[in-house]
């Protein structure tokens, strides 16, 4: 028999997470731990977000659709019901079965989780369909096979072979399909016109009667709750967790990201009643390390098969850390880790595929000296993390903002989120209807900033000019940046603007 130590026994640094939930912030769970830092790497992958066509004829083609499809309901203007998406299911002959499927909802990091969880489930040979919404720069962004947006011909293609159903639909319903309601359709069919293997769907907004809903996934992912969209989801977070539950159905697997205690427990609740496997984040997986690497971060990860060290992410920001756990705990679900097969992931295969990732728009740098980088960020939750990210990837020593918000966002909230890290801030406003007036946004932001450090220039452009002369004025070896921000669609303008598409 072995002497007894008295040395006490070592502390598993997730045994440490768990212990934290009981008493603190979620997200101060992260342990900062290890010495690696990547230097072999130069950066992200190029983003994949497509340009117009360089056919004419298609792209006028594209236009025509694009067009069609701006006639319907916008993806704001919404009636409660998955009747009309389910009609049109039923005269496509039900394609949304043909294909087993994950299907994530969440208030933020849905679009970079379905990102990670499709380059997953592609790294181990699957053939994936991703739908996601809202898009960057084009359109057929939303639609996406084998871990790339389908081509502008095969989006008219696919729009061209539903159309008569869409009428029909139509005909028969007291409205109209709406656009996000098409192009779910389209989705759904194109997916199994591929075939794929497995799709990889994210909801448009809440769930219940999202028109995403009508497929059964075999993972139900959420995302952490947020309050983003109140005036139709609800007022707190467990108002918004009663709609996002929808999503979880009978014997399904739940994946669920670090949230507030009220929303955790309607998730819990449902899972109960569909007698659903729930898997929680800090308790079943995690983050076990993080620490900033070129390019992105160097992860341990915890997911249900077991402990995944060395994964290279090249995304910035704590909160993508959590994304990159949900994801894999998400593709281990699927896969059957913890419950049909006890060992994990192959290790090389799950390191390749983070290793891949790209998230348009989501802390992605566009352009050097000065710095200019564009976040998605368009609610307080979400521009929180990202003023946390943006601190803790950039050396900045002076930060520009722009932002351009749409009008049914709490852009208060947003504006005191960035307030801390913008010297000065540039307000403008994007083309959308939905963009908020930019004198209108200033009135607001000067009660935040004050007075002296807000800039409106109302066309983008000039926004954008603006805030890189200012962000030069410290010289051109020194620390300037510019941050842009406040929507998708601000983000998506400023890309073509600046030359990515």
């Amino acid at each position: 028999m072995s002497e007894r130590s008295d040395q006490p026994e070592p502390i598993d640094p997730f045994e440490e997470i768990i212990a934290a939930e009981t008493d603190r912030d979620p997200d101060l769970a992260v342990i900062e731990a290890g010495s690696r830092t990547l230097r072999a790497q130069g950066g992200a992958p190029q983003a994949d977000v497509p340009a117009r066509p360089g056919d004419p004829e298609v792209d006028k083609a594209l236009r025509e659709v694009e067009a069609e499809l701006a006639t319907r309901w916008g993806e704001t203007k919404l009636e409660p019901s998955v009747a009309r998406i389910a009609a049109l299911m039923d005269v496509l002959g039900e394609p949304q079965r043909s294909y087993p499927s994950l299907h994530i909802t969440g208030t933020n990091g849905k679009t970079s989780t379905a990102r990670m969880i499709e380059a997953l489930l592609g790294a181990f040979e699957l053939r994936t369909g991703r739908y996601t919404s809202p898009h960057v720069q084009s359109i057929t962004e939303r639609i996406s096979l084998d871990g790339a947006p389908i081509s502008a011909e095969r989006f008219i293609e696919t729009y061209e072979d539903i159309k008569p159903y869409v009428e029909m639909v139509d005909a028969s319903q007291e409205y109209r399909l709406s656009f996000f309601e098409v192009l779910t359709g389209m989705a759904y069919a194109a997916f199994a016109d591929a075939p794929v293997d497995v799709a990889v769907v994210e909801v448009g907004m809440g769930g219940s009667w999202d028109a995403t809903n009508v497929i059964d996934g075999d993972v139900a992912v959420v995302t952490p709750i947020d309050l983003d969209h109140t005036d139709r989801l609800g007022a707190t977070p467990a108002e918004i967790a009663v709609e996002k539950a929808g999503i979880i159905k009978q014997d399904a697997t739940v994946i669920l990201a670090q949230q507030p205690v009220d929303a955790a427990q309607v998730m819990l609740k449902k899972a109960v009643e569909v007698d659903a496997t729930v898997a929680r984040e800090g308790l079943e997986f995690g983050v076990v390390s993080r620490q900033v690497a070129v390019g992105g971060q160097m992860l341990t990860l915890r997911g249900l098969g077991g402990e995944y060290p060395e994964v290279y992410l090249p995304l910035h920001g704590p909160y993508q850390a959590h994304n990159a756990a949900v994801a894999l705990a998400a593709v281990e679900a699927f896969f059957g880790v913890g419950s049909q097969r006890p060992e994990p992931l192959d290790m090389d295969t799950v390191r390749k595929a983070f290793a891949a990732v790209s998230s348009p728009g989501r802390l992605e740098v566009v352009r050097r000296s000065p710095t200019v980088v564009l976040d998605a960020a368009h609610n307080p939750a979400g521009a929180r993390a990202t003023a946390e990210a943006v601190g803790e990837a950039f050396d900045f020593s002076r930060l520009i903002g722009v932002v351009g918000a749409s009008g049914d966002k709490n852009v208060r909230g947003l504006l005191e989120a960035f307030e801390p890290i913008f010297a000065e801030v540039v307000i403008t406003q994007n083309s959308s209807h939905r963009a908020m007036d930019a004198d209108e946004l200033a009135a607001i932001a000067v009660e935040v900033f004050g007075e002296e450090r807000v800039q409106v220039e109302p066309r983008l452009p000039d926004a954008l000019e603006a805030a890189i002369t200012l962000a030069e004025e410290e010289g051109e070896f020194a620390g300037g940046g510019v941050l842009v921000t406040g929507s998708v669609i601000t983000v998506g303008e400023a890309r073509l603007l600046l030359g990515k598409g």
